[in-house]
């Protein structure tokens, strides 16, 4: 890398981490009969059991409303074009990027990557939240991937659908038993809206294949989607109040169904990592074509000029919000 192209990527890395550089740190894990959950008196007994047999665990009104207001109004500030930050991305509706552009949130399905928004990433600094990543991730944690979810009514191309999936396919870090999700209903959430939904105990399987799937309406950027899942296995519908999170492992297949109202369906999340998770090489990755594709995407926005791996990607985009950072510095 030239040195002003290392200067650059540098400068972008320090918006992101101002901790130290540290010797790589390994996770460590529980002692206790349990794999997914550390030892942590927040979770009773009902509820580590609960997570560690489906990989999931709603908590009821974590999140106040005046908060979840401001999260709004920022939001259609960013899809107004009145607001901004470095390495943002606003990522828009297929079926309406190929007809007729509508400004505003309606052609907006996410907003993603708002670590330097500080107005939207105080969500992820959340304290009541962060207890509980706590008990998945251990008292180091990183915020890894950031977004805001504008489920959109469905302009009848059911694009607004998001495929079953895991999300440890996007993630060039281990172990995944130390990676969780916060996901929070900005406003009721139910099947007629497009609530998530979960696979129980499937967070205990392997990483599987995954592609865009072959649908007529087509597909929306980075919706990649599982191809080799048992169809016969139970799902589950999480419908949430305003307020409600879910904390989900990266390994568990989940999706969204379309927004069959007129409304639209808002949640905010942020996955959350212990800093002592390492990173492997591509080759380990079971779907290449999704790094290549974050590689394209990362370098649109840093310029062609930077040398970057997958690994530094993920650096650049993540966030120090406990602790100390061992292993997501440059």
């Amino acid at each position: 890398m030239d040195s002003p192209a290392k200067s650059r990527l540098q400068v972008i890395s320090n918006q992101l981490n101002s901790g130290k550089d540290l010797k790589l740190q390994q996770c460590s894990g529980t002692d206790s009969k349990y794999r997914y959950t550390l030892d942590n008196p927040l979770l009773s007994q009902e509820q580590r059991q609960f997570y560690e047999d489906n990989g999931y665990l709603v908590v009821k009104h974590l999140v106040p409303s005046e908060p979840l207001q401001d999260y709004v109004d920022h939001f259609q500030k960013i899809c107004q074009g009145e607001a901004s930050a470095p390495l943002l991305v606003v990522m828009r509706d297929v079926a309406i990027a190929k007809s007729e552009f509508v400004a505003g949130e309606k052609a907006v399905t996410k907003i993603q990557s708002f670590q330097n928004y500080e107005p939207l990433f105080d969500y992820c600094r959340t304290p009541e939240i962060l207890k509980y990543v706590e008990c998945f991730c251990g008292a180091d944690i990183m915020a890894v991937h950031t977004m805001l979810i504008n489920k959109p009514p469905d302009p009848g191309t059911k694009t607004s659908r998001h495929p079953l999936h895991q999300d440890l396919n996007y993630f060039p870090f281990r172990p995944a038993d130390r990676i969780v999700c916060a996901w929070t209903a900005m406003e009721k959430v139910t099947r007629a809206n497009g609530c998530l939904v979960v696979l129980p105990g499937t967070h205990k399987e392997p990483l599987k294949k995954h592609t865009y799937p072959d649908w007529e309406g087509g597909v929306n950027k980075l919706y990649y989607g599982i191809q080799d899942y048992d169809p016969s296995l139970p799902k589950i519908h999480v419908e949430m109040e305003k307020g409600d999170t879910v904390f989900f492992h990266p390994l568990i297949i989940h999706g969204s169904g379309a927004n069959k109202t007129t409304g639209f369906r808002k949640a905010i999340s942020c996955h959350y990592a212990s800093s002592k998770c390492h990173f492997i090489n591509s080759n380990e990755t079971v779907s290449p074509e999704t790094g290549h594709e974050i590689l394209q995407l990362a370098r649109k926005r840093v310029g062609d000029a930077v040398t970057i791996t997958l690994p530094d990607v993920w650096k650049l985009q993540s966030r120090l919000v406990q602790g100390t950072n061992y292993n997501f510095t440059f």
